[in-house]
């Protein structure tokens, strides 16, 4: 565990199963970190059963911020433009509360919420959400996982930056392989998107020494032999994400590498943000927590922005509308 106070903001009301959920999460994560400051988002009454499970050490490393109103998983995202728990979580890391959020809540709604609230990089005008998978040759950064459905290539080409940036920063992957995920290996393989980005993603420069390997299939997401990045457009990335964690129910967890891909983190906002499946179980929860306050603990948004800042966009591509 990395040394270092961290304080998450954690949504209470999101998720299928919020707020007890959330709640053990919360308790398991504060008790398996001593450096670990949560701020509680949510309902009172909620935030104080957690509180009230706690030995007076621990007890002293929560703060509540009550909120009642929660987006739902079938709600509008622009809905979190109102007071809602996971708006009142980025406004907490806004005004210095906490250093990072975590919620397990709608994805549109999260998103809508950082992006409005902590603003996108000058350089990234989709910001895409990256889970870690653990593959048999090692962890592999699948993005997008569902933050922009339908991209264009060159929204690809800086999601691969994004991610070869991640994947140094993040886990300490030296000069990572880069792969975008089609049908074939062979180039010309693919619809149109990936077609067309397929030559993108090869001219594009990319930081931490990482190199361009080129197309690779679905199987090189489970193994980790071929790339240690796979690009992909959100859509097809959070329904691969869901299978492979079906699969690893089905034959009863995933590889010893590491733990199933419940948490994936936000990159493109300015904030350390941690998106939770709404599914996720107490473990999950407990999970993403560690991840955001890994992320803050090793500076990981500054760093992979100032990465990007020596990485320029295709001015061709420049004035690409924003979904």
């Amino acid at each position: 565990m990395e040394p270092g106070t961290a304080r998450i903001a954690v949504d209470l009301l999101g998720g299928d199963d919020a707020p007890a959920v959330v709640v053990d999460g919360a308790l398991r994560a504060v008790r398996a970190d001593p450096d670990l400051h949560l701020l509680l988002v949510g309902p009172t009454e909620v935030a104080g059963g957690l509180i009230d499970a706690l030995d007076p050490a621990q007890r002293a490393r929560i703060a509540v911020r009550p909120v009642r109103t929660a987006v739902g998983m079938a709600d509008d995202p622009t809905s979190a433009r109102e007071h809602s728990t996971v708006r009142a979580a980025v406004h907490a890391v806004r005004e210095g509360l906490a250093d990072a959020l975590v919620s397990a809540g709608s994805t549109g709604a999260t998103v809508t919420a950082a992006a409005l609230g902590f603003g996108r990089w000058s350089d990234v005008r989709r910001p895409a959400l990256v889970a870690t998978l653990p593959a048999v040759a090692g962890p592999v950064v699948l993005l997008d996982v569902g933050g922009s459905l339908e991209p264009r290539p060159a929204t690809l080409a800086r999601h691969a930056v994004l991610g070869a940036a991640y994947a140094a920063v993040a886990h300490g992957v030296a000069e990572p392989r880069v792969g975008l995920l089609s049908v074939g290996t062979e180039a010309g393989k693919g619809d149109r998107l990936r077609r067309a980005a397929d030559p993108v993603l090869a001219a594009t420069p990319l930081p931490c020494g990482a190199r361009y390997v080129g197309l690779v299939e679905g199987y090189d997401v489970s193994l980790g032999v071929r790339a240690d990045v796979v690009v992909t457009d959100g859509f097809t990335g959070n329904v691969l994400l869901k299978a492979i964690e079906g699969a690893y129910a089905m034959a009863g967890g995933p590889p010893a590498s590491g733990g199933a891909p419940r948490a994936a983190a936000l990159l493109g906002v300015a904030g350390t943000v941690v998106v939770c499946h709404g599914a996720a179980r107490p473990d999950d929860v407990a999970s993403g927590i560690a991840l955001a306050a890994h992320l803050w603990r090793r500076g990981a948004t500054d760093l992979i922005s100032g990465l990007l800042d020596g990485i320029p966009q295709d001015p061709a591509h420049s004035n690409e509308v924003v979904q």
